[in-house]
């Protein structure tokens, strides 16, 4: 079930760094360099598996930015917050 925007609101007060770009959730993360970011993605395997709830994935050298959405539901729901909770 999508969240309202009251909700969303309220869920993002418990996420520091992460922020809503409307349907999405984002956050851009900084590494010392390329092994370690692409690292830090290997580690989001796991998770993402375990709640069958993928991010999308931008990797740029030393950051990756991470985009969660629930697709099929056509925004955000209780599954986004929980996976960048997990993260």
């Amino acid at each position: 079930m999508l969240l309202t925007p009251a909700e969303i609101d309220d869920a993002l007060t418990t996420l520091p760094g992460w922020a809503c770009d409307g349907k999405s959730l984002t956050r851009t993360y900084r590494f010392a360099g390329f092994p370690e970011a692409v690292a830090f993605v290997n580690g989001l395997v796991g998770p993402a598996e375990a709640m069958n709830h993928h991010p999308d994935v931008t990797i740029s050298y030393n950051r990756v930015t991470l985009s969660l959405t629930t697709h099929d539901a056509g925004g955000l729901t209780d599954k986004d917050f929980a996976l960048a909770r997990s993260i």
